[in-house]
């Protein structure tokens, strides 16, 4: 099993900063890929960026490129996700999920709320 714990959400203004944290625990060694997602109400959950473990590799949704940044702490098994630019559409709970090798499922954290004022 895997524990995800999230931190680092909260209120800024249009065009401000955050960075978000996720700590696993548990099973680590099994973790092939991390990533945020996110979710805004009455919306589906779409996933917002990913990262390999072991290599590094990234992907982003577009809407998010050249404004977020995922990146990983191997050694303190934590994700981060670096937030700047950000504007109102980015308001939703962000939740951070893991992905084990050669298992069809995603452990999931609690989420944390981002909200973006106007």
């Amino acid at each position: 099993q895997v524990q995800l714990v999230e931190s680092g959400g909260g209120l800024v203004q249009a065009g401000g900063s955050l960075r978000l944290s996720c700590a696993a625990s548990g099973s680590i060694f099994s973790i092939y890929a991390m990533g945020w997602y996110r979710q805004a109400p009455g919306k589906q959950r779409e996933l917002v960026a990913t990262i390999i473990t072991s290599g590094g590799t990234t992907n982003y949704e577009d809407s998010v490129k050249g404004r977020f940044t995922i990146s990983r702490d191997n050694a303190k098994n934590t994700v981060y996700l670096q937030m700047n630019s950000l504007k109102p559409e980015d308001t939703a709970v962000y939740y951070c999920a893991a992905n084990l090798r050669h298992i069809a499922v995603l452990y999931w954290g609690q989420g944390t709320q981002v909200t973006v004022s106007s």
